[in-house]
């Protein structure tokens, strides 16, 4: 025995699914243009926005295509007014979150200001700007008092007596080797000679007179002019009068007397070279 046909739908039963099947691509479509319009409140120039609101368009008019063909297959079914109205506030509501996402991305585009180093105002928070300025730094101030040598340390000291002296010792020794650099110890001007018991020498005179000698030199640096102090002038040598490569370091006073110990001298310029 064959199965019985299942019956067919009648005409009003098709109508009615044909309106159900058309109000239900209408959400669709109206949920999809509200969704692309909030993704396009994030895009910040106007070129994104009007492919945005473009895009909402074409959706609308998909819409609008597929009731067109609904109707042409079921010629008794049209769109009602309500559905239209609905569809068409969709459409005004997309174009009206596109259009108020570019006004606030425009806004905040026209908050951003440029930096420069110096410039100043407000910054995007509305706060005044530091002021960045840019200050030379000043250069390490020069020593007032410089040693004669870097190396510290000292042989013969002021007053020894020995064979090598015809009374005392006038000066103090640093034994360091030949061609070390000698400094000035202060600001003066210095002026070269030969003595045959001092060899080589450099007499650095200072603002008060005093003068410092250097003495049983290899080589001069500077002979004659304007030093500062730390400047080197000259370098330790074995000339004149000498058992090895030594400085051998004299301050004289200004009056012309005698030399003095020049280790009380430095001590009280805050120097210690022993």
């Amino acid at each position: 025995m064959a199965p019985e046909a299942a019956p067919r739908p009648t005409r009003a039963e098709l109508r009615v699914a044909a309106r159900e099947q058309s109000r239900a691509q209408r959400r669709d479509a109206a949920k999809a243009a509200t969704r692309t319009a909030l993704l396009r409140v994030a895009l910040p120039s106007v070129a994104a926005l009007g492919v945005a609101a473009a895009a909402a368009i074409t959706v609308q008019g998909e819409a609008d295509q597929q009731r067109a063909q609904a109707a042409g297959r079921i010629p008794e079914q049209t769109a009602g007014a309500a559905d239209n109205a609905q569809a068409a506030q969709a459409a005004q509501a997309a174009q009206q979150a596109l259009a108020s996402g570019g006004a606030a991305q425009a806004s905040r585009g026209d908050a951003r200001q440029p930096l420069t180093g110096t410039q100043g105002g407000a910054d995007p928070a509305g706060q005044p700007a530091a002021q960045v300025t840019t200050t030379d730094q000043a250069p390490p101030e020069r020593p007032r008092i410089a040693m004669p040598v870097a190396q510290h340390g000292l042989g013969e000291v002021f007053g020894a007596a020995g064979t090598h002296w015809a009374k005392r010792h006038t000066g103090i020794d640093f034994p360091v080797d030949g061609g070390t650099a000698v400094m000035a110890v202060t600001d003066g001007t210095v002026r070269t000679q030969w003595n045959p018991s001092y060899g080589y020498m450099t007499i650095l005179k200072m603002a008060d007179g005093t003068e410092a000698w250097y003495c049983h030199l290899r080589s001069y640096k500077i002979r004659k002019g304007t030093v500062k102090a730390g400047d080197v002038i000259a370098f330790v040598g074995s000339s004149g009068n000498s058992t090895g490569p030594h400085l051998h370091f004299e301050i004289r006073p200004a009056d012309g007397g005698a030399p003095v110990d020049p280790l009380p001298w430095f001590l009280a310029q805050g120097l210690d070279p022993r």
